[in-house]
């Protein structure tokens, strides 16, 4: 089976000559779960940024059985949805329902199309009741749960969520992983939460300094890379 993201000697340099990335290789399968281990500044972030077509390195990078390049971003990102640290980053229209129609709308759609589709992803998250609530006054979770909304409205076949269990309290942290137990993408998981990894992801992958220094089943990793983890 073609993997959905294939990477195979990533490397990236800053432009001030920082080595980021050094030869990464990585692949994830449709259906699967992954989560992205390692300290701050170990280029978890940087790759998260070249799959998605934002910043562009050496070496070679498919996603979705498309080449990232420059000229094919557009065609990626369409692919691959983000849902930020920040939910706040993502909500900044005077209601939940603009909010989630304004990628498609921004991509031409008819607004009939568009807020038809908005409500099905709201739906999809929980979140029908909130589309006439404006962004600003939902709860931790609530605006996870709208985040999450306005990229699934995009139909995107991978999912990155970039450490997903920030600011939210137990309750909402368990809500979210049966929510993400739900949705059918690939989903790739960018975490120091090493419970809420284990809770959904199949395998891990620790970065460290540039490098994959190890992958396999999330417990194997955890407990090989416990040092790090502990101390993050």
């Amino acid at each position: 089976m073609t993997p959905l993201i294939e990477a195979t000697g990533l490397h990236y340099r800053y432009p001030n000559g920082t080595a980021a990335l050094n030869g990464v290789d990585f692949a994830l399968q449709e259906g699967e779960t992954v989560a992205l281990f390692g300290p701050n500044g170990s280029g978890k972030t940087t790759f998260v940024l070249l799959l998605n077509g934002l910043i562009f390195g050496t070496g070679a990078l498919n996603v979705c059985g498309i080449g990232v390049s420059r000229k094919t971003a557009a065609a990626v990102r369409r692919k691959i949805g983000i849902v930020f640290q920040d939910s706040d980053e993502q909500l900044f229209m005077p209601t939940v329902l603009e909010d989630v129609t304004y990628g498609l709308l921004n991509m031409g759609a008819d607004e009939r199309v568009a807020v038809e589709a908005a409500r099905k992803a709201l739906g999809q998250v929980g979140a029908a009741h909130l589309e006439q609530r404006a962004p600003y006054h939902l709860s931790a979770g609530e605006k996870r749960r709208v985040a999450l909304a306005g990229v699934l409205v995009m139909q995107p076949d991978v999912l990155i969520l970039d450490e997903p269990t920030t600011f939210l309290d137990p309750p909402g942290q368990r809500d979210l992983v049966h929510l993400l137990r739900q949705l059918p993408q690939a989903k790739i998981l960018v975490t120091h939460d090493t419970e809420f990894a284990g809770a959904l992801a199949s395998r891990a992958v620790f970065f460290e300094r540039g490098k994959v220094l190890g992958s396999g089943p999330v417990e194997e990793v955890i407990q090989r890379f416990r040092w790090s983890l502990d101390y993050d």
